[in-house]
């Protein structure tokens, strides 16, 4: 089967297209042919040796295809059947403990960037009804994460303000997921031409962030001084003070991205002074990703892909990402 594989010393130069022996599905285990998988931020860190692994590793994260094979002892799953990754296999339920975040595709274990992939049962859900496997392998990062913020966490309702960051994969589906719910969106970017995009997709007003730096006194003066309730915080330390300036009293930051770095000065007291939560988050568990795929089913919400790639130049997905030239995900079609 062919595969792309992270030479080390990391770096686009070392991510190769090779071979490789299809596997068989052991116990508990099935076997997937992958169709697509999309990248996140956490596979360019991969990619660009932020997170190191070992020589050779197969990376990518997020994957999506059809059963072909099933190990003994699983029932969960049949040969057929449509289905995508979790980000994280070992967290299946519950509150996150150390053991959760072990084993992460395309960083901790093989990833998605291969024909084939044996893995645990466990390790993944159904696809949503009249998804493409395209659209199915931009879910088990970014719009978990969008929905477990915004769903799960803030629990937004209608009329609520919702404050989105950039025009990355969680961003587009946290502004799509709060629209979808009846919420005010105001999104931020520095691209005109994004901003319009941001527009049409459903946001209610938008902010360049370059030509308003304070752009959370601004997004306050929009809400008629009474501030945002819910924040998808992307940038981290650099944009984490604006964030806070824009949030109305007893609002909540969701701490998802470290764009800007991440450590800095932070404005603390404006934090105590307006009883804002501020919650870290990385994805989610199984259980919530298969509660998400049913929401989204009912919301009838669909990803918006901005570029599509071959296996073969996941290369240049990366080099397009790295660019800042997508607009909500991009795939790699295997």
């Amino acid at each position: 089967m062919r595969i792309a594989r992270l030479n080390q010393p990391a770096g686009l130069d070392n991510l190769v297209i090779g071979e490789k022996p299809t596997p068989q599905p052991g116990p508990g285990e099935i076997l997937v042919r992958v169709h697509a998988s999309s990248l996140n931020f956490h596979d360019f860190a991969v990619i660009a040796g932020f997170l190191p692994t070992p020589d050779g590793r197969i990376p990518m994260a997020d994957g999506a295809g059809e059963v072909v094979a099933v190990g003994d002892g699983v029932t969960r799953f049949q040969p057929g059947d449509k289905v995508m990754s979790t980000f994280y296999p070992n967290w299946q339920d519950g509150a996150p403990t150390p053991e959760s975040f072990v084993g992460v595709p395309g960083d901790q274990a093989d990833g998605f960037a291969a024909e084939y992939v044996a893995m645990p049962a466990s390790g993944l859900v159904h696809m949503p009804k009249g998804y493409s496997y395209a659209e199915a392998a931009t879910l088990p990062c970014a719009a978990l994460t969008a929905w477990r913020a915004l769903m799960l966490e803030a629990q937004i309702k209608p009329g609520d303000w919702v404050l989105t960051q950039g025009t990355g994969g969680v961003s587009i589906f946290a502004l799509q997921l709060a629209k979808a719910v009846g919420a005010h969106v105001i999104s931020t970017s520095s691209s005109p031409e994004k901003l319009e995009r941001l527009s049409a997709l459903g946001a209610d007003h938008v902010i360049n962030y370059k030509e308003t730096p304070e752009w959370g006194s601004k997004a306050k003066e929009i809400t008629g001084g009474r501030g945002v309730d819910q924040v998808i915080e992307i940038g981290g330390p650099g944009t984490l003070a604006q964030s806070i300036a824009a949030c109305t009293i007893g609002g909540h930051i969701s701490l998802i991205g470290v764009l800007t770095g991440i450590s800095g000065d932070v404005p603390t007291h404006g934090f105590t002074a307006g009883n804002i939560t501020l919650r870290g988050f990385t994805v989610g568990s199984r259980r919530q990703l298969e509660t998400m795929v049913k929401g989204i089913e009912t919301l009838g919400i669909k990803p918006v892909i901005s570029d599509r790639f071959a296996l073969e130049d996941i290369a240049g997905a990366f080099a397009h990402q790295m660019a800042h030239k997508h607009f909500g995900k991009i795939v790699l079609e295997i």
